[in-house]
C-alpha cells in the first residue's frame, strides 16, 4: 500500500466548548495519513494519476475555518470531505492536536486522531 501525508500543518483556529476559545484561538496542528494506490503516479509522473497535496490541504484549511465544539467533529468533517473529492482513497488518519489547550499545568497539546478505512469500489 502506498501513502501520502501531510505533516504538521499548522492553522490559526477557533475551536472549543469554552466561549473564549471561539473569541481567542490558538494553533493547532494536523497530522493526515492517506492510503492510496501511487504505483500508476510512479511510473506516469502525471497529476491524474494520484491526488494533489494541495487540494488537501485546502480542504483542511476549509474545514478549519468552521468553528466547531468538539475536535472529533472537525476531523469527521474534513475526512468526509477528503474521502468525497478523492473517493480512490482507501484509509484516512487525521490527528488534531489544540496546541494551548485552557487547562492547568504546561503542555506541547491535547490530541484526537481519527481514522476511517474505506472499502473499494467495483
Amino acid at each position: 500500500m502506498s501513502k501520502i501525508y501531510l505533516e504538521d500543518v499548522k492553522i490559526y483556529a477557533y475551536h472549543g466548548v469554552l466561549p473564549e476559545e471561539n473569541i481567542i484561538g490558538t494553533y493547532y496542528i494536523l497530522n493526515a495519513e492517506i492510503h492510496i494506490d501511487l504505483w500508476k503516479a510512479s511510473e506516469s509522473d502525471d497529476l491524474n494519476d494520484t491526488i494533489s497535496y494541495a487540494d488537501v490541504n485546502e480542504i483542511i484549511h476549509n474545514e478549519m475555518k468552521i468553528k466547531s465544539n468538539l475536535l472529533e467533529h472537525v476531523a469527521g468533517r474534513i475526512i468526509s470531505k477528503i474521502h468525497e473529492k478523492f473517493p480512490e482513497i482507501s484509509y484516512i488518519r487525521l490527528k488534531i492536536t489544540k496546541t494551548s489547550p485552557p487547562m492547568k499545568g504546561e503542555m506541547k497539546g491535547a490530541s484526537i486522531e481519527l481514522e476511517k478505512s474505506f472499502k473499494p469500489d467495483h
